[in-house]
C-alpha cells in the first residue's frame, strides 16, 4: 500500500461518516477518521463506544472522575456503585462523634 491509498482510504472514510447520527466538529471527524482507517475498524460507532469506554477509564483510575465527583456530590464512584458513602459504610453516620471535646472519653 502507497501513500495515495492510504489517502483514498481516509478519504472514502470520512465521507462515510456522513451517515454517523452523531455531529463531530472537524478535528474529532479527522481523527475518528484516521483511526478507523488505521485500524481498518468498519463501524465508526464501536469505535466512539471504544474511545468512550477509554475515556471513562483514564478518567477513573486517574482519580479525575472522584475529584469531580467529590466536588459536586461530595461522593466518589466507589460510594456511588456501592450506594452508600463511606462514613455510612464504616459506622461512621450511625455513630457521630459530639463536635465538643470530650477528654474524659479516654479516661479509664
Amino acid at each position: 500500500m502507497t501513500l495515495d491509498d492510504l489517502t483514498e482510504d481516509i478519504e472514502e472514510t470520512y465521507e462515510s461518516l456522513d451517515d454517523l447520527d452523531v455531529d463531530l466538529d472537524e478535528g474529532t471527524r479527522r481523527e475518528l477518521t484516521m483511526l478507523l482507517t488505521a485500524l481498518d475498524e468498519d463501524d465508526p460507532e464501536d469505535m466512539l463506544e471504544e474511545a468512550v469506554s477509554m475515556l471513562f477509564q483514564s478518567t477513573v483510575e486517574s482519580g479525575k472522575l472522584d475529584f469531580h465527583l467529590r466536588s459536586a456530590y461530595d461522593v466518589t464512584y466507589d460510594e456511588y456503585l456501592s450506594g452508600m458513602t463511606y462514613d455510612e459504610m464504616t459506622g461512621g453516620a450511625q455513630f457521630p462523634q459530639a463536635e465538643q471535646k470530650d477528654e474524659r472519653r479516654y479516661q479509664f
